[in-house]
Formats: C-alpha cells, sequence, structure tokens
C-alpha cells in the first residue's frame, strides 16, 4: 500500500483533508487503543493508518506478538477507514490472515484502503507491516454502513 506521508498526507494525529477534525478526533480516541499503544496517524475519506510498538505486554507466551494485539491494531484501522465518510459503519466481517510474527519492538503499521463501497455496504483491505517492510498480517474487512451521519452521534 501507499505511503501516505510520502504522498503528502497530514502529519501524525492531524486530520487530513476532507475528514472533518472533530470525526478524526473521536475515531483517535478509542480507549482500547490506547491501551495497547496503538495511535491513529491519519484518516481520509477511503484510507486510514494507524501504528504499534509490540512491547513486552503484547507478546504471546512463544515470544512474538500476541494475535489478539495484532488484530486490534487492523481492527483500529478497519473502524477508521470504514467512518471515514462521515457516515456510521460497523463491522460485519473480518477475515485475517497472519503472515509473519510481529517481533518484540518491532513497529507495525497498518494501512486500511477502501475497495468497494455503496450506500449500505462496503470492503477494506487492511495491511500491517513490520518496519523492515514483513507483512505480518492482511485483513479483507466488510462493514454496514448505517445511513447515520457521525455528526448526530452524541459525542
Amino acid at each position: 500500500m501507499a505511503d501516505a506521508a510520502a504522498e503528502g498526507g497530514a502529519a501524525p494525529n492531524e486530520p487530513p483533508d476532507g475528514v472533518p477534525a472533530e470525526l478524526f478526533a473521536r475515531l483517535a480516541a478509542d480507549p482500547l487503543a490506547a491501551h495497547l499503544g496503538i495511535s491513529l496517524d491519519e484518516v481520509r475519506p477511503g484510507y486510514a493508518r494507524a501504528t504499534m510498538t509490540v512491547g513486552p505486554v503484547l507478546l504471546n507466551a512463544v515470544g512474538t506478538a500476541h494475535g489478539g494485539a495484532t488484530m486490534a491494531l487492523l481492527d483500529v484501522v478497519h473502524a477508521a477507514v470504514s467512518n471515514s465518510h462521515g457516515t456510521v459503519a460497523v463491522a460485519q466481517d473480518v477475515h485475517t490472515e497472519f503472515l509473519a510474527a510481529g517481533r518484540p519492538g518491532d513497529r507495525l503499521v497498518a494501512e486500511g484502503v477502501e475497495v468497494h463501497r455503496t450506500d449500505r455496504t462496503a470492503v477494506y483491505r487492511i495491511e500491517a507491516k513490520a518496519q523492515d517492510d514483513r507483512l505480518v498480517a492482511t485483513a479483507l474487512a466488510r462493514v454496514f454502513r448505517t445511513g447515520r451521519p457521525w455528526s448526530e452521534v452524541p459525542a
């Protein structure tokens, strides 16, 4: 997936063009993401990127990144990209493939892109890579688009 920063994307934690600052702030304020050290770095219509460093509390019994932590990173990106058009979207299905172990100290970068969107559903491809460009996990995710604007959701 393209490196959004190289394409002139927004700096980390700044809302890029086309995504209202209030929506970016709400998507970035995910309590579980904060607990796991996941940072939502960029959201624009049809695209989102987040990062997570694999620290000691994110390791499984064999000393690699816990699948649940990796999946949480993918899910944060899924939530952000699927809500990036300002309409509330809820997950229906996420198919994840774990392709390589995240290692202690790895900085995982997950990017999600829109593959297909209608008024009622949408599909997204999300990839998590380590700093050495090793593909750690990929997901194909589908959402139901409720039709409810985020501006009508109480903060």
